[in-house]
This record gives structure tokens, sequence and C-alpha cells, in this order.
């Protein structure tokens, strides 16, 4: 990813807005253990969210269990406090991953920085936990495998869209 790109994706964090008819969306489409999922994150995580299940349905997605999990993929850049991941620390974290070996040292030393780089895994905890199906624990689990399969692959290719 190009650092004009990185400044993009911050501005429309910032900017990041949800209406009324998406929350409608998500209360239609999640289980209320799933909706939790995606409330708990915060606005900008939210938008991405939606921003990648749009991506996937204009793209003729219909796997219902693909197009759920797109929805809290990255339910898991929230602590065990609750607390999400400051805007900041995302903006570091992707600058640090262009040098995979500081990356990864700032990933043992820095606890946002960990919580950004064990997000997938930690997701698909939490979705574990709230009773999800394992068809999207297994999605979130794996969709940052450098090479993943499936509807994992497929989240991905949505993801790096968004």
């Amino acid at each position: 990813m190009s650092l004009s790109y990185r400044i993009r994706q911050f501005r429309s964090a910032v900017r990041a807005r949800i209406t009324p008819a998406e929350y409608d969306l998500v209360r239609h489409l999640l289980t209320p253990a799933e909706q939790r999922l995606f409330h708990q994150m915060p606005h900008y995580d939210q938008r991405h969210c939606l921003d990648v299940y749009y991506t996937l349905v204009e793209a003729g997605e219909q796997d219902v269990f693909l197009l759920r999990a797109a929805l809290y993929h990255d339910c898991g850049k929230v602590d065990d406090h609750g607390r999400p991941m400051a805007l900041g620390w995302y903006v570091l974290a992707t600058i640090l991953k262009r040098w995979p070996a500081l990356y990864l040292i700032a990933a043992r030393l820095i606890a946002p920085i960990a919580l950004y780089a064990g997000h997938a895994a930690r997701g698909a905890k939490m979705a574990a936990a709230a009773g999800c199906p394992p068809e999207i624990v297994e999605t979130i689990r794996h969709y940052h495998d450098p090479n993943p399969r499936g509807r994992a692959a497929r989240l991905q290719w949505a993801d790096e869209q968004n």
C-alpha cells in the first residue's frame, strides 16, 4: 500500500459516518452477539467493515457467512477492556509494516501494535466466544494469512480494496 493510499484511508477514517439505514442493515443481517462485536468497534472500523461488505456485494458475493464476517472482521482491534485501538496507532502500525523486522519488534514491545498485529486471531477468538458459526470464526482467523483460501481469501481481497 502506498503512503498516499494510507493518507486517504486516514482521512476517510476521521470522517467516518454510518447512516441509520446501515445500522438497520447490521441489525437485520447479524445475530445479537454479532451486533455487539460490530458495535464495540469505533466508527472508523464500523465504516471500514461496511465498506468491505459493500465491496463483496458489488462483486456478486452471496455467501451469507462471508458477508456477516465482513461486517465485524476487525473486531479484534478492541482490547480486553473494550477499548478500541486509537487511530494514531493504526497509522504507526501501517508505516512500520513497511519494515517487517521493525514491525515485529514493535509488536513485541508496544501493546497497541501487538493488538493490531494479532487482531485476526483475536477477532476469531472473540467471534467464537460470542457463539458465531465456525465458518465465520475460521474466515476471520485466516483472512490475514499470507495465502488464504476460500472465504478468507475473498475477505482479504475485499479488505484490501478498502
